[in-house]
């Protein structure tokens, strides 16, 4: 991981605190990290707990405290420090992308699944408003999906705009994006520009990059390419929100605002779409670790892909 790697990392933790809740600060444009001191803890370390403490109207080591939170188990850190009055210091792991990889790998589309609310019993009143009915059938999954033992039976409300389900006029897929991936309290999108095969179209989006990845499977296949992750790969954009998806999953669980998992689909469908172009031999190119490697990491994408599109009720098509 490089100084701009962490730098974006620690980025990235502050805008989740800022989704969250936990912070009510602008996230900056940059976060400088540089060499921790002589005798200091760690490599890297940054003052970026200090800088937004006065206008979060919190103290530097809360600050610290939510972004250390935020921070644990990132792609390429080892371990996060607090020290003097909250200076973030890290110790950077080998082998990051890697790790990573094989996590998602490993746990296919339930990657980002926990136990963080095991604890929570929940019961939701049923819907008879057709945006609540969708709406509280996600947050259930979600909930679930972090071990909370959640289901219909109670009193507590999912409290939307109201909206329209129109599946025979949309297709299942866009009418549930249309009422899933607008705030709970906003208008849903209107349901026509969600059918048109156009990049301007974050549901279009989302599923082509999907199927971008099957389709640079079956590509690879005919380069003898199989995925597997052999040497690092240089895309901080795609790792960051590879490694950001645990933390959306359960802030969206915690809010009942399945719009977080949504929007932190479009931005993995960016990053990937940006990165595809890389993955495969070009030109006179022979076949390489490298190759695999970005195989791999795009099959990563693609499964995080699948497993948050399936949590909304939303299909992962291989083509379209």
């Amino acid at each position: 991981m490089t100084p701009a790697d962490l730098s974006l990392t620690v980025q990235h933790a502050v805008r989740s605190a800022v989704d969250d809740g936990a912070l009510r600060v602008d996230v900056p444009p940059r976060v400088k990290v540089e060499r921790a001191r002589p005798g200091g803890t760690g490599e890297y370390a940054s003052s970026i707990a200090l800088s937004l403490a006065r206008p979060a109207g919190r103290s530097a080591l809360d600050v610290a405290g939510i972004l250390k939170e935020r921070l644990r188990g990132s792609p390429g850190i080892l371990a996060v420090d607090i020290t003097g009055p909250g200076f973030l210091n890290f110790t950077l792991r080998r082998e990051v992308g890697g790790d990573l990889v094989r996590v998602i790998r490993a746990a296919g589309t339930a990657y980002g699944h926990g136990t963080a609310l095991s604890d929570e019993v929940l019961r939701f009143a049923g819907a008879a408003e057709p945006r609540a009915e969708v709406v509280t059938g996600v947050v259930l999954r979600l909930l679930r999906a972090q071990g909370a033992d959640a289901a219909f039976g109670g009193e507590e409300r999912i409290h939307v705009r109201p909206g329209a389900y129109e599946p025979d006029l949309l297709g299942v897929d866009a009418a549930r994006w249309g009422l899933l991936r607008a705030a709970p309290g906003d208008r849903p999108l209107d349901g026509p520009p969600l059918l048109v095969q156009h990049e301007r179209n974050a549901l279009f989006r989302v599923r082509y990059a999907h199927a971008r990845v099957r389709r640079l499977l079956v590509n690879g296949e005919r380069f003898r390419l199989a995925p597997s992750y052999e040497t690092d790969v240089h895309a901080p954009e795609l790792f960051g929100v590879l490694g950001d998806h645990p933390v959306v999953l359960l802030a969206a669980a915690r809010h009942r605002a399945p719009d977080r998992v949504a929007r932190h689909l479009e931005a993995v469908a960016d990053a990937l779409l940006a990165f595809q172009h890389t993955v495969l031999p070009f030109g006179d190119e022979k076949p390489s670790a490298a190759h695999r490697s970005r195989l791999a990491l795009a099959e990563a994408a693609g499964t995080v892909l699948a497993g948050g599109l399936s949590l909304l009720g939303i299909s992962a098509p291989d083509q379209l």
